[in-house]
């Protein structure tokens, strides 16, 4: 027996993550993107990180082709971001400004952090696929992350450590 996928849902909003905006580009080097918060760290020595794709978004096909993607780790205060690229628009970048990095990718201005990667492996799971990222540059800013929790945006509470 298989629990089914409504209360695998509910139990699995009962853990905090942060939120982030998973960006690449595309073979006509058209930014996109899609809101994660299926990411972690693997390895310090490689650095490396793992984010899930949903098999239908937008993005998947251009993030297999591309091999090469960056992650927006979002401030607290960009819920709005978050939702955009979450949604099935097909401009994300519309009204969100952001910058190319030297490898070619479109970093969100104002993140909380970012980190440019080199896929070196996916995994095929259910309706998803884990793309392992050897983590090539990054770089992080002061300020409070965005946090989802119960189905909901949050930030912390107080000043971060």
């Amino acid at each position: 027996m298989v629990i089914a996928p409504g209360d695998f849902r509910h139990v699995l909003a009962h853990f905090a993550s942060g939120v982030t905006v998973i960006t690449t580009t595309d073979a006509d080097n058209r930014p996109g993107g899609l809101t994660a918060s299926a990411f972690t760290s693997v390895s310090l020595d490689p650095p490396l990180i793992l984010v899930c794709v949903d098999h239908k978004s937008q993005t998947y096909p251009a993030l297999l082709e591309r091999g090469k993607f960056a992650v927006n780790i979002l401030r607290h205060d960009q819920q709005e971001i978050s939702r955009r690229f979450a949604s099935s628009k097909l401009d994300k970048f519309e009204t969100v400004t952001y910058r190319t990095s030297d490898l070619g990718l479109p970093l969100i201005d104002q993140a909380l952090a970012s980190l440019e990667c080199t896929t070196v492996n996916t995994h095929v799971e259910g309706d998803h696929t884990i793309f392992v990222g050897l983590v090539e540059r990054a770089s992080a800013a002061d300020g409070a992350p965005l946090l989802y929790f119960r189905g909901k945006y949050d930030s912390l509470r107080g000043d971060p450590a």
